[in-house]
């Protein structure tokens, strides 16, 4: 049975979490906001814990405990993210460093806390990256900096604990339909020119990511590590006819 710990229970988390009950797995999820975690728990019947993802300490703290709330662990996931759209000209120092702590460190301290509980038995971590890391967009510097940074700590991360079992691997979205990107499709016209950059000609649903998370997370693909799945309608390698 799976029993995986799901950080950041948002949109994409949250899809996540309805999957990994549905196939009879185990969740603990965790956040920053109890209310809503609360409620996500009422409805899928799991535990959860507040936990501050930029905190090394926390995570850990958030780590042991859902290891003793599942009795264990089989995977990890990390579903904490920003989104900035700016030129490098015009991102303040401070929105440099919290679109870095918010996406690459969050992803480190979960691997950090990884490699502490999972050393003994093996599992799968997965993280999340950005088509953005994959591809030249313009106005993403610091989103792709730090997108790009969660791809290389994920082939690193594999590599280190590959003898000890524990597979990392990493999922590239495209833009998802999130309360995160709800600013980027707030009106018809932004949906329309974001629509047309995939060439599969729409927006990613939650959904979509899960999927590929799941499909990381499952026990059957124990010889995958070190991978980055794009799951983005073809936007970081597919050129679309005009």
């Amino acid at each position: 049975m799976q029993k995986v710990l799901i950080i950041g229970a948002g949109g994409i988390g949250s899809a996540i979490a309805k999957s990994i009950v549905a196939s009879g797995g185990k969740i603990f999820i965790a956040g920053r906001s109890q209310g809503s975690l609360e409620n996500q728990a009422s409805e899928l019947g799991c535990e959860f814990g507040l936990v501050e993802a930029t905190d090394a300490t926390s995570v850990d703290e958030c780590g042991d405990e859902a290891s003793a709330a599942l009795d264990g662990l089989t995977g990890i996931v990390n579903c904490v993210g920003s989104i900035l759209l700016k030129p490098a000209h015009l991102t303040s120092s401070d929105e440099w460093n919290s679109t870095i702590t918010a996406n690459l460190t969050t992803a480190f301290h979960c691997v950090r806390t990884a490699g502490r509980l999972l050393r003994g038995s093996g599992g799968s971590v997965v993280l999340l990256s950005s088509a953005a890391g994959r591809i030249g967009l313009a106005n993403h510097e610091a989103v792709a900096a730090a997108k790009a940074g969660v791809i290389g700590l994920t082939r690193s991360a594999a590599a280190t604990y590959a003898r000890a079992r524990i597979r990392f691997n990493c999922v590239a979205p495209g833009l998802v339909r999130t309360p995160l990107a709800a600013g980027l499709l707030s009106s018809d016209l932004a949906e329309k020119a974001s629509v047309a950059m995939h060439p599969l000609g729409r927006i990613g649903e939650p959904e979509d990511i899960a999927s590929a998370v799941c499909w990381f997370l499952d026990p059957k693909n124990s010889w995958l590590t070190g991978q980055v799945l794009g799951v983005d309608g073809g936007l970081a390698d597919v050129k679309a006819k005009s």
